[in-house]
This record gives structure tokens, C-alpha cells and sequence, in this order.
């Protein structure tokens, strides 16, 4: 089937706005970038939470979850990385033009890739949040054993020692969770993404 036979319906459902005002809140996609240990996936759950108790809706996509499921026939190469980050911004985009608050954990690690995915999603609805911390301080945590079984071999193209990780340059908020506690981390993501889903629509 070629792309001449694709018929979209986009215009038959139920409006953006009408699921917005419904909800409360805005859509939007909140990209958590950084290294594998930086704590994307411990902010990423908290502003879950966090979000669920202000009745906002939203989900989460972790990286790992998302790699035993849709994504568990990629592997670790460059072209393999931007084929991930390609099919979970598309998914991410579809959350937020219905309404949803998505809440991205992925390592996403370099400039191109996160490019793609604002290109992907939309300038409008993409906010990127670097969760900074060294190579060595998530080595130090290694709360997967991922640094440990990098460095006997049992894992390859690791990101920050045998690949690349590119520190964003302009991201939309930065938590540095190497220099901050846990509570002030959570503190700060949640207030931030609640703050700007709550905007009205301009």
C-alpha cells in the first residue's frame, strides 16, 4: 500500500480545544533528556504522580518500557537511536494534540536526535528538560548495573564512554540532580510543567 492509498480522519474527532477545556490543562510533550543514572526516570514518575493528584492526564514514556515493546527490535547504533527517537516522538505527538501531557524519558543523545523530535512534534508543543549530571557521578550511582556491565564488556556503544552524549544547549528547564537533592529535583520539574500546562491557550 503506497502513501496515495492513506486516508486520514483527523478532522472527524473531537477537537484539540474541546479535550483541553474538558481537561483542564494543556497538551504538551516534556522531553527528559541526560544519561542513563542522570534520574530521568525517578523526575519522569514523580511528575506523574505529581500530576495525577492535580487531576492532569498524563503518561509516561520510559525509554526501557518502551524498548521491550515498540521499539524491542532497535538496537544501540546511531541510525537505531534516531529510529526511536523518531517513533516515540510520533507517539508523543499524538498524545499531545489530543490533550495529554506526555512525560518523554529517554537518554536521547545528541543534538540531531532531539531535534528531530521538536521537528517531530512541534515547536509549540515541545519542552525539552536536560536532567544533568557527570558521567561519573551516574557511573558512581550505576542503579541498573549498566556502567558495571560496560566495563566488562557485556554491553557496547554506551552512552558517555564508547558513544557520544551532546549536553543540550538551550533546553526549555535544566535539573541538575548531581548538585540538588531528589525533593528539590521533583520540586522544581513538577512546578514548572504544572505552571505551563495551566496556561490558557493563546
Amino acid at each position: 500500500m503506497s502513501s496515495q492509498n492513506i486516508f486520514p480522519i483527523n478532522d472527524r474527532f473531537v477537537t484539540r480545544q474541546k479535550k483541553e477545556i474538558s481537561f483542564g490543562h494543556r497538551g504538551g510533550v516534556y522531553w527528559l533528556c541526560g544519561l542513563s543514572g542522570s534520574g530521568k526516570s525517578t523526575l519522569a514518575i514523580s511528575l506523574e504522580k505529581f500530576l495525577f493528584e492535580k487531576n492532569c492526564h498524563s503518561i509516561v514514556l520510559d525509554g526501557d518500557n518502551l524498548r521491550s515493546g515498540i521499539c524491542n527490535d532497535l538496537g544501540f547504533s546511531m541510525e537505531d537511536r534516531k529510529e526511536n527517537v523518531r517513533r516515540v516522538s510520533e507517539a508523543a505527538k499524538l498524545m499531545a494534540s489530543n490533550g495529554y501531557i506526555a512525560i518523554v524519558s529517554l537518554i536521547s543523545p545528541t543534538k540531531e536526535v532531539r531535534s528531530l523530535a521538536k521537528k517531530i512534534i512541534g515547536e509549540v508543543d515541545y519542552f525539552e528538560i536536560f536532567i544533568k549530571s557527570t558521567f561519573e557521578k551516574c557511573h558512581e550511582r550505576d542503579v541498573k548495573g549498566l556502567y558495571a556491565d560496560s566495563e566488562s564488556g557485556k554491553i557496547t556503544s554506551f552512552t558517555g564512554k564508547d558513544s557520544v552524549f551532546e549536553d543540550p544547549t538551550t533546553p526549555w528547564m535544566v535539573i541538575d540532580t548531581e548538585h540538588e537533592t531528589i525533593a528539590n529535583s521533583v520540586s522544581k520539574i513538577c512546578d514548572a510543567v504544572y505552571n505551563q500546562c495551566s496556561k490558557p491557550n493563546t
